[in-house]
């Protein structure tokens, strides 16, 4: 896990730069899932998204060598607006590979935040053309999910889930490279062990399932959907880690269980969310979820997800960065 007092450290470093986003109860959804539900509303952070958090404690750790060199990262998208937010606060000179197709919504944000946008238009080779180009330019990385610098950020939603819900019996977080879900497991489980861990990723493409079925990060293909943030080409190693000794459950959400999430979480709790921010809103809601293993560490029961009755339960919204096109209903992608 990454360090509770690592975790902590980030929190003091943040403390001021970043919003404490609001835990907003929901009744009626919670209702309809039978369970007291809170949503942990990073939608409403800084750049729109949790990664706010860990790139920003990535970037103020680097040494002023560092920062005059520059930075450079590749993603689909809130993490890229995030890295080049933090960017911007530093002054430093900031590069982003992204995906040729990635939503119009994250691109603009990434160069209103005044970054480099190197688009690219293999997803499958983002990575390397991130690596040509990091050694090219001599820039620093600022790894989207595996770094624990980046995770110990994303665990402070971690911190202030279990500060304002001291009580809570579980917590819901989406998966995608798995950086949020390794920070926040890492900080509830140092505190709360008992506390149920529930990682939400793609029906239709997951990558937290086969990588611990293999011990270690597997190359998996993007499906058609929504949710961009959930689908990174791996799993992090770090995150993996995490996830063996910290997660007790996966759900997997299919996308018209994502669209039906996205519905509920405007029109009940006033929130325009994401795909990905939405899943786990609806895992909660109890929309075909199934196990995975993982591996030798320890076990996830092949039957559905089933929250008991009443219990409290605490779903991350991650990420509000979408457009209206989203709601189309022959849209993916």
């Amino acid at each position: 896990m990454i360090e509770l007092a690592r975790i902590r450290s980030a929190a003091e470093l943040l403390r001021g730069r970043v919003h404490r986003t609001p835990l907003l109860s929901s009744t009626s959804l919670g209702a309809m899932a039978g369970v007291e539900l809170w949503l942990k509303c990073e939608s409403l952070q800084k750049t729109g998204s949790f990664k706010a958090r860990g790139a920003l404690h990535r970037v103020l750790r680097l040494s002023a060598d560092e920062r005059a060199r520059g930075l450079i990262t590749v993603s689909a998208g809130n993490h890229a607006a995030a890295v080049a937010w933090a960017a911007r606060q530093i002054g430093a000179p900031c590069a982003v590979v992204m995906p040729e197709d990635a939503p119009q919504a994250k691109l603009d944000a990434v160069r209103g935040y005044g970054a480099e946008l190197i688009l690219h238009r293999d997803r499958a080779a983002l990575f390397e053309r991130l690596e040509r180009e990091r050694v090219a330019r001599g820039a620093v990385f600022v790894h989207p999910f595996d770094d624990p610098d980046v995770l110990a950020g994303a665990g402070t939603v971690g911190l202030e889930i279990l500060e304002d819900v001291p009580n809570l019996d579980m917590v819901v977080v989406p998966v995608g490279g798995g950086g949020l879900m390794g920070g926040v497991a890492s900080a509830i489980k140092a505190q709360r062990p008992e506390v149920r861990v529930v990682a939400v990723e793609l029906a239709g493409g997951p990558g937290l399932t086969p990588a611990l079925a293999a011990g270690e990060p597997v190359p998996v293909k993007r499906p058609a959907t929504l949710a961009d943030g959930m689908t990174p080409p791996f799993v992090g190693a770090l995150p993996l880690q995490i996830a063996r000794t910290c997660v007790d459950r996966i759900a997997l959400v299919r996308e018209e269980e994502l669209r039906h999430a996205m519905r509920l979480l405007a029109t009940r709790a006033k929130l325009w969310v994401e795909a990905s921010g939405a899943a786990a809103v609806a895992a909660v809601l109890g929309c075909s979820t199934r196990s995975g293993s993982a591996g030798e560490a320890g076990e996830h029961p092949a039957s559905a997800l089933t929250i008991p009755q009443g219990a409290r339960v605490v779903a991350v919204v991650s990420g509000g960065n979408l457009d209206g096109r989203c709601f189309d209903p022959d849209r993916t992608g």
